[in-house]
């Protein structure tokens, strides 16, 4: 690759080529530079021109929920909004359409930049396919929890009933998912243990889960401090906070990957940092879902390393990572009444290189650099989001990928060395067919949740009524 705008991610910045070329061997990057220097110093056996591109790593999304993509936009502008918009349609989500609603959440961020996902679901095992298939890298986690059937009958307030052997069956699960995929297709797939939340599980079984993990050098990847609903079940049930509790239990260190941390104070935050535990930000989530603002300037203030995801699209919408970082640099000048907050080279890094170290991937991907996976992304600066261009004295380059990109002017993706999506289209699948499918799918669960009268007490159900929706 070469004559590109590249920005390597490599160094404290973002380690901008004005005229840089990638060599790439097999599935691995093998040297980058000036054009005119690698041009000189290698031979190739294909030479690929991107004038008029800016090349990048590939995106890294460190949280989502795919297996729940069928009930995308049922859950925003109310409180409660897994109690009343997503559990009436949960109970019908068949292991069908959880696979149907996932291909198209992977097509929808792969289309956007997305090379490496950090997913986190029930049944993991019958997602990884649609990961194999698409040739994207995965790093994955079974979902974890004790809750018996039915728990989408509990009001808000009410202490969940727990039972442990639902969730050591669900352990069990992760370790099969571990044992299958840990490293499979050349590396490209990674397993995590995954418990739900500590508010999810009992004591045992969440040492149990640790156990698994550090007898396999695994990160736990974790919903902490959440919520409000979280902290109370975490009081009523223990009489300590979340964070407190885990402390206690000496569950947090470099092993824990902490998704959200909505709910947690600054002297948690600051004991979490301490401990070197990593933390995964999902501001378009939780912004829409809580109308809040975790306390990721904080933690990173610390020390701590951070990455971004984009959650679960029945409350985020969308699975794409320029939003999460125009949203996360947003959210957060706002929050501290500050511009100088979060500018737009650092949420690039939470995407790429910072995101990756976070996830426990920062020698494999993240950045452009001999020796790490050659996943990348061409970018087309002829788009008019990034009109004008200014490369010289000064460049706007990253602040309009941050603040302007929609995810469309991507056009280009490599994984692992192979090519998997070129002008605009995904080599391995047919995204209309797959769009079909799911339409077909979602319908079906909706249908059942009507006729069962579980949509009743949606204020989406109301509104669409009253013809506000």
């Amino acid at each position: 690759m070469v004559h590109a705008r590249l920005f390597t991610m490599d160094g404290p910045g973002v380690g901008f080529i004005p005229d840089g070329a990638v060599a790439i061997s097999g599935s691995r990057i093998a040297a980058v530079g000036r054009t005119a220097d690698m041009r000189r110093d290698y031979d190739a056996a294909e030479i690929v021109d991107c004038r008029g591109d800016i090349v990048l790593p590939g995106l890294i999304d460190a949280h989502m929920h795919t297996g729940i993509a069928l009930l995308r936009g049922i859950a925003q502008d109310m409180d409660h909004w897994m109690q009343l918009g997503i559990w009436p349609f949960r109970r019908h989500l068949t292991s069908e359409m959880a696979v149907a609603g996932s291909l198209v959440n992977i097509i929808e961020a792969m289309q956007a930049g997305t090379t490496t996902f950090g997913d986190y679901n029930s049944n993991m095992k019958q997602l990884l396919p649609h990961y194999q298939r698409l040739g994207a890298r995965a790093r994955v986690a079974e979902m974890i929890h004790s809750l018996p059937p039915q728990q989408g009958a509990l009001q808000p307030g009410q202490l969940y009933p727990l039972d442990d052997t639902v969730g050591s069956a669900l352990l069990e699960k992760n370790i099969q998912l571990y044992e299958r995929w840990q490293g499979a297709d050349d590396g490209r797939f990674s397993v995590l243990f995954g418990p739900q939340g500590p508010d999810l599980l009992g004591p045992e079984l969440l040492q149990d889960v640790y156990a698994a993990a550090r007898q396999r050098q695994a990160m736990v990847h974790m919903h902490v401090a959440q919520g409000d609903r979280e902290i109370l079940q975490m009081q009523l049930r223990y009489g300590k906070r979340s964070i407190a509790y885990l402390d206690s239990h000496g569950l947090l260190g470099p092993e824990l990957l902490a998704v959200h941390l909505t709910e947690a104070n600054t002297n948690e935050v600051k004991l979490l940092a301490k401990r070197g535990v990593s933390l995964v930000y999902c501001p378009g989530s939780i912004g829409i879902i809580d109308g809040l603002v975790p306390p990721v300037t904080e933690f990173l203030g610390y020390g701590g390393k951070a990455a971004l995801g984009s959650d679960q699209l029945p409350g985020n919408n969308c699975s794409n990572m320029w939003n999460e970082m125009k949203l996360a640099a947003l959210f957060n000048k706002i929050k501290h009444s500050d511009p100088k907050v979060l500018p737009a080279w650092k949420v690039l890094r939470m995407a790429t290189v910072d995101g990756a170290a976070a996830l426990g991937l920062g020698g494999e991907v993240g950045s452009l650099v001999p020796g790490k996976y050659a996943d990348i992304i061409r970018v087309d600066a002829q788009a008019t989001a990034l009109s004008p261009i200014l490369d010289e004295s000064l460049r706007n380059i990253v602040p309009n990928l941050v603040y302007s990109l929609r995810g469309h002017e991507v056009h280009w993706m490599m994984i692992h060395g192979s090519v998997v999506m070129a002008e605009r289209r995904l080599l391995h699948v047919d995204a209309a067919a797959a769009v079909a499918a799911a339409q077909k799918k979602a319908e079906e669960m909706a249908s059942k949740a009507h006729q069962e009268g579980d949509l009743d007490a949606s204020p989406l159900k109301r509104w669409t009524e009253q013809g506000f929706l």
